[in-house]
């Protein structure tokens, strides 16, 4: 059996100033923001060429639990230039760190952001991603 990753809620305290930093700061795109049921809203975010998107939501119950805004750290975006990310993501206004090396080889290059609400993301650097899709690049060879 296939099973996709496909949304990631995200808890933010604020949906339309966290709808805002993505959108306009980190580049995702709105994919959804509407009402699903009465005082329940839904936002889906998707970053450009990912088939993994966040939502942000309120007033929509969670069976297992329910998050707390900036509790989240570690959610990973994936570049194969991280200098061009960094260019673009200063000049949109994002706090990031300076990309930092654990190693020479490829995908050993981070640099990090935060939300409004301090939920945090690190951003890798993986040059064969250029060529190569995430799913063909992890598949064993024949």
């Amino acid at each position: 059996m296939e099973m996709t990753l496909e949304v990631i809620p995200l808890p933010v305290s604020d949906i339309d100033r966290a709808k805002s930093f993505y959108v306009d700061k980190v580049g995702f795109h709105c994919d959804v923001d509407r009402e699903v049921m009465p005082g329940s809203r839904i936002v889906q975010l998707t970053p450009p060429g990912s088939g993994c998107s966040i939502v942000l939501a309120a007033g929509v119950p969670i069976p297992t639990g329910t998050p707390v805004p900036g509790t989240y750290h570690g959610l990973q975006l994936v570049v194969s230039d991280i200098k061009a990310a960094r260019e673009e993501l200063t000049g949109r206004g994002v706090e990031v760190s300076e990309p930092v090396s654990f190693g020479a080889d490829d995908g050993g290059t981070f640099m990090y952001f935060a939300d409004p609400d301090g939920n945090g993301w690190s951003v890798q650097e993986y040059r064969r991603r250029a060529e190569v899709p995430l799913r063909d690049a992890i598949t064993p060879a024949p």
